[in-house]
């Protein structure tokens, strides 16, 4: 034992690696860091609405009106020709279906005084049966009334002339950026693909056709399921002898595609006309005839145009319908859909998101 050599000695022992930190904190500054991205995300579209709801729309048009330009294009017309002359059929178009809703709208106006009286009836008739069933305050019991302050109405007007002359500027600016998305349609594209790394350029390329493909399919899609409602409607308010059948026919048949808020916006014009011109029956058809047009273009229409284009889940849907309408009003739940299936497309070809897609997917 004492006359063991240096080698026979035994090798000191290796030390024990120390466990590594546990990485909570860190976890919790990365899902931290997430929560402020996202609110800072939807801050930016909350107060820069306008901007990104006159993109989108732009964005829209731009798509509708891209299978036009390429016909155009392929009688060797150049593109930014082919792009102007896109735009003045879509203004000459609008133009000539604001025209004749307007003299439509006219015409239903002047009628008005044949059946005003019977409406006034019927209100009458209301009211004296909701007075009936009045409960006296103790306002009204001492006499003492609670006055309201008189209407500053010239700030009402002011605030309602600066909210209308922002709309009319933004509306300026869809026409234009339509225009030059048609005529700058391919640069646009690669140079939107040249923003991404070398590696990745192929994945947005092909994610971008996808998006490209979503939105016009669900652009052709509800315009297809929006003139079949209003054919189906039209025929039954003539069946019924509604007055204007042909103009609010078209007119519920296209409001019903709005979300949600589809089906009331839907009932209204047909029943306005019918109110003094067609008998209680007709209104009972005609809620019954929107209805069920409704959920057939919902249930069977819809997923058979659509469905394979989005792959939302209804609770996506819903969840997309209420975020973008809470940040942008009524035009957050006509461009929710598009949205939410373009964050879908988006999220299914990243990595790091494809959790979130199969979360919004069918």
């Amino acid at each position: 034992m004492l006359g063991m050599s240096a080698i026979d000695t035994p090798p000191p022992a290796t030390p024990t690696p120390t466990p590594p930190v546990a990485d909570r904190p860190a976890r919790r500054t990365h899902w931290a860091m997430n929560v402020l991205g996202l609110c800072g995300i939807l801050a930016l579209c909350y107060y820069g609405k306008i901007v990104f709801v006159v993109l989108l729309v732009a964005v829209l048009l731009a798509f509708i009106l891209a299978p036009v330009v390429d016909l155009l294009t392929s009688f060797r017309l150049p593109r930014g020709l082919a792009a102007g002359i896109a735009m003045l059929l879509l203004l000459a178009v609008i133009a000539g279906i604001l025209e004749y809703s307007y003299s439509q709208a006219a015409t239903l106006f002047q009628d008005l005084p044949h059946y005003t009286k019977k409406v006034r009836a019927e209100f009458m008739q209301l009211r004296k049966s909701a007075e009936s069933f009045e409960v006296l305050t103790p306002e009204h019991e001492t006499g003492v009334l609670n006055v309201r302050p008189a209407t500053d109405w010239s700030e009402v007007l002011t605030q309602a002339f600066g909210s209308v002359s922002e709309a009319v500027l933004a509306v300026s600016f869809i026409p234009f950026l339509a225009y030059f998305m048609l005529s700058w349609q391919h640069h646009v594209r690669l140079a939107t693909v040249m923003l991404f790394p070398l590696e990745k350029r192929q994945t947005a390329y092909i994610t971008l056709g996808l998006i490209s493909s979503m939105i016009r399919s669900f652009m052709v899609g509800n315009l297809l399921i929006g003139l079949l409602i209003g054919a189906t409607s039209t025929l039954v308010f003539w069946l019924i002898g509604l007055p204007f059948f042909y103009f609010v026919g078209f007119l519920s048949g296209f409001l019903s595609l709005i979300p949600y808020m589809g089906v009331p916006l839907a009932m209204l014009p047909p029943a306005f006309v019918a109110l003094g011109h067609a008998q209680p029956q007709a209104l009972v058809v005609i809620v019954s005839t929107v209805l069920v047009l409704h959920l057939i273009a919902l249930n069977l229409i819809h997923p058979k145009f659509l469905g394979r284009r989005l792959q939302l889940n209804p609770l996506a849907v819903t969840l997309g319908l209420l975020l973008w309408g809470a940040l942008w009003g009524a035009m957050g739940l006509v461009l929710a859909v598009p949205i939410t299936a373009a964050m879908k497309i988006i999220f299914d070809r990243v990595d790091s998101l494809k959790p979130y897609g199969v979360w919004l997917g069918e």
